[in-house]
């Protein structure tokens, strides 16, 4: 056979490879909520408790078991000793809380915006920020008096100063070119800040409100406990004083219930507010 009748065979083509389906990577970090794997955690956390309390690992005296604790929370919840202390709490908390978060969002807008009040406040909030507010909490009672002012100034200054930081980084971080663009096509000024500046900063500003509550529950507990007759904190204080390690732990428990349902309603307003993201 001749070599022209012999049939001939293609050389490979190195350029060519065979299509393959490439997995999708674009996912963007998006949070997926995995609510049972938080479940597990907790029912393994509490499990292990409650058996190193029933093998006498741990002495029930200085750490009770979940159940005595648990125990001790429904017979303060019956007999309303609970709710009159946490009543009393949440009182300060919401006085405060407003208080310093109005007074907050002012100051870092106003200082996110004009260059005069940023060059004015950001010294000032720097210089004051790190001091503990609970050591303020004599001076305010010589100012104020005995009585709820001062409890409820002492958690708005700790309150006012996250709200102002991370008021002022959300509104700085807005992008400049969406605000360049608003003004090149003469949109108001207030209508910039309204639909531009505070969406954009919205983001920040509610990662400090995050901040600002742990903040006012702490506060609230540790003003309690220097000088007031109601509340979580000056309950726990008795509680341990007397050494009713079940009645502290329930009054701990309470107050980790209550972070987490304010956790819970500002995740809600995070989910109604940033729908655009």
């Amino acid at each position: 056979m001749s070599d022209a009748a012999q049939p001939r065979i293609a050389a490979p083509d190195p350029f060519h490879q065979p299509r393959r389906e490439i997995a999708f990577r674009g996912g963007g970090f998006a949070p997926q909520r995995k609510r049972w794997a938080s479940w597990a955690a907790f029912v393994a956390v509490v499990a292990l408790w409650q058996a190193a309390i029933s093998f006498r690992v741990v002495s029930p005296v200085f750490l009770p078991s979940p159940w005595n604790i648990l125990v001790a929370w429904y017979g303060l919840a019956v007999s309303g000793e609970l709710w009159a202390n946490l009543s009393a709490s949440l009182a300060r908390i919401a006085a405060g809380w407003t208080i310093g978060t109005a007074c907050g969002l002012a100051v870092g807008v106003a200082m996110g915006l004009f260059s005069i009040a940023r060059s004015v406040a950001l010294p000032v909030v720097s210089a004051l920020f790190p001091i503990p507010k609970i050591a303020l909490l004599p001076l305010l009672i010589l100012w104020l008096g005995i009585g709820e002012p001062p409890k409820v100034a002492v958690i708005a200054l700790g309150v006012f100063f996250p709200t102002v930081i991370n008021t002022f980084s959300g509104v700085d971080g807005v992008p400049r070119n969406l605000i360049r663009m608003a003004q090149s096509f003469d949109v108001p000024f207030a209508a910039i800040v309204r639909k531009v500046v505070l969406p954009g900063a919205l983001p920040g500003i509610i990662a400090g409100f995050r901040i600002s509550t742990s903040i006012a529950l702490l506060l609230v507990v540790a003003a309690e406990m220097i000088g007031a007759q109601e509340g979580i904190g000056a309950f726990v204080l008795s509680a341990g004083n007397l050494m009713q390690t079940d009645q502290l732990m329930a009054g701990v428990a309470t107050l980790s219930l209550l972070g987490l349902g304010i956790g819970a309603l500002l995740s809600a307003l995070e989910r109604r507010l940033l729908r655009w993201r």
